[in-house]
């Protein structure tokens, strides 16, 4: 068995399985700018491996032991891996440190002032957020994000400036490796069920998270939110602590007054605290949706945890335009306009789709579901047909499993009959490639059309839109 390794050691030379995830290209994205000497595979090409392999990084396609160099520092790993990995079993027979993605991204983060920002949802969106305003300012942070933001490859950049910005995952309790300044946590809800069996223990590992917080650093936390309440009360009065609430309640220090919607965009109007200068703000928040503008919130109350003055950093906040996969726009064609959505928990979708009714005017919402994963299905099945009751109409692909295996009578039947009992116009679809059919048939100018979930059902958008302006359609 290999050792585990620590990070900050091993990483000269390092190899990525699985090089091309969203987390995983971030760290070397970043590791690569920094002098390392990067190596990975993946499964297939793509964009990300294209701009990796611009920063120098060697990358193969396909597993195979042949592609760990002989001088191999490390092996990176996610928790997506799988122990009869060709590579990763090479690495403990060949004696290489195997180091997971949180211990190299709490390495990168040594020497910084880190933000690290945690939630059921929200996460990448807060994340873009805080990343992009500071570089508005010119505050030239680091940061590691869940999605790109622009270009393939947009997901991580090594700044100059002393501000490191990145997603704390607790779907595997790696958030508990890093120690940042400021801790964000946006929600608090079970999810992840293959790791977590109660609510009690997901309130635990939060715990264990906001207990990494640097002495003199700063919670910041949703005042609103019910899960965030209660971890607020679990560990308020912690040594060395600061607690900065934000939101829509009374006693908020950094309190939401207003959302106003235009369109698919927002302007909010907070009241900060006097411990933080009491001023009265109002500024644009580009993305639609009040989750989109109470992350905004959360992004405005870190930076102040950090000195950042809010009367610049909310202006900045204007900047950030989204990130691919939350609510983009992947075009129009025949008056539809076609948008990808990556929600997969029903509050996620819930509130994309409200958010998204705000902007589809006198149009149709229509949707296009994958679930993602059997145990979120088994356990939340029920609460995401609730959820697709608030589209107009929705079609219902087959559950997208990603890393699990199947289990027995779990099945996208129970997302369906759920919404069918809610009274929602809901099809199931087991054809994948029928749908952009489907949907050009149901569609009528004005409407929204969104692809929705975490896995390739993203890759449906173009061709819906080819589809639509096809001369038959």
């Amino acid at each position: 068995m290999a050792p585990a390794g620590t990070a900050s050691d091993t990483l000269d030379r390092p190899h990525f399985i699985g090089i091309g995830g969203a987390g995983m290209s971030g760290v070397a994205k970043v590791l690569a700018m920094r002098g390392a000497r990067v190596s990975g595979s993946d499964t297939k090409d793509s964009p990300i491996v294209g701009a990796l392999r611009e920063l120098g990084a060697t990358v193969h396609i396909g597993h195979s032991a042949e592609n760990l160099a002989a001088d191999a520092t490390s092996v990176v790993v996610s928790s997506a891996i799988r122990d009869d990995n060709l590579e990763l079993v090479t690495a403990r027979e060949r004696g290489i440190p195997v180091v997971h993605r949180s211990d190299a991204l709490a390495a990168l983060m040594d020497g910084s002032r880190p933000i690290a920002v945690a939630g059921t949802h929200g996460k990448t969106t807060t994340t873009s957020m805080l990343a992009v305003s500071l570089r508005t300012l010119g505050l030239d942070p680091s940061y590691v994000i869940g999605g790109d933001l622009d270009a393939p490859g947009s997901s991580a950049l090594h700044g100059d400036g002393e501000i490191f910005v990145a997603e704390a995952d607790e779907s595997d309790r790696s958030f508990h490796k890093y120690a940042p300044e400021v801790a964000i946590i946006l929600n608090v809800e079970l999810d992840h069920h293959a790791n977590y069996a109660s609510m009690d223990e997901i309130y635990e590992s939060f715990e264990a998270f906001v207990d990494r917080v640097r002495p003199g650093g700063a919670l910041v936390i949703s005042a609103d939110h019910p899960g965030a309440r209660e971890l607020t009360a679990r560990v308020s009065g912690r040594d060395g602590l600061r607690v900065l609430t934000y939101g829509e309640d009374e006693g908020a220090d950094v309190r939401v007054l207003a959302i106003q919607p235009h369109g698919l965009t927002s302007e909010v109007t907070v009241r900060l605290a006097e411990s933080l200068g009491g001023a009265e703000l109002t500024f644009t928040v580009s993305v639609p949706g009040r989750h989109y503008a109470l992350n905004a919130v959360a992004a405005l109350t870190a930076g102040a945890a950090l000195d950042v003055p809010a009367d610049e950093l909310a202006p900045a906040l204007a900047s950030y335009t989204g990130v691919k996969r939350r609510l983009q726009l992947k075009g129009t064609a025949a008056g539809v306009q076609v948008i990808d959505s990556y929600a997969h928990h029903p509050t996620e979708i819930a509130a994309d789709l409200e958010a998204i009714r705000g902007g589809a005017g006198e149009g149709r919402v229509l949707v296009v579901f994958q679930p993602h994963l059997f145990s979120r299905t088994q356990e939340l099945g029920t609460e995401m047909g609730e959820a697709l009751a608030l589209a107009d109409a929705s079609v219902v692909l087959d559950i997208y499993p990603a890393r699990e295996d199947p289990v027995p009578g779990v099945t996208s039947a129970l997302i369906i009959d759920a919404a069918a009992r809610h009274g929602a116009d809901v099809t199931a679809e087991h054809d994948r490639d029928a749908v952009p059919e489907l949907i050009a048939g149901m569609a009528k100018p004005g409407d929204l059309v969104l692809t929705m979930g975490a896995g390739d059902v993203t890759d449906l958008g173009p061709e819906i839109l080819a589809r639509l302006q096809s001369p038959e359609n």
